[in-house]
């Protein structure tokens, strides 16, 4: 095989291992956007779910909270249930304890000396 033909072969490879990374780079980015939109998404269903507890509730509020619900449920069903995971390695969502009716207290066995 002659120099010039190594080289081409080379060369086409290289491209197309550049194309497949930026198409790796380009799905992680848009899995990101997703998940910091959804972060978006319940950020505004909590400030508007507050403001209705505390009552500063607007004439809308009720309506933005139907609106916030109906985004992140197509949100989920476009890119899964699971599209905030991405956020979590950042360490910028938690899973809240759940009330076992022992007054507040998270499940597990944990004991303080």
């Amino acid at each position: 095989m002659p120099l010039f033909d190594r080289v081409k072969a080379g060369a086409a490879q290289a491209v197309q291992k550049a194309q497949e990374a930026g198409q790796a780079g380009q799905a992680k980015l848009n899995d990101i956007q997703a998940a910091r939109h959804l972060d978006s998404l319940f950020r505004d269903l909590g400030s508007a779910t507050y403001d209705q507890h505390v009552g500063r509730a607007t004439s809308d509020t009720a309506a933005t909270i139907e609106r916030l619900y109906g985004e992140i449920e197509a949100h989920e069903a476009e890119h899964g249930k699971d599209a905030g995971a991405a956020s979590s390695s950042t360490g910028t969502t938690s899973t809240p304890a759940t009330d076992t009716g022992t007054g507040g207290a998270p499940a597990g066995d944990f004991k303080l000396d």
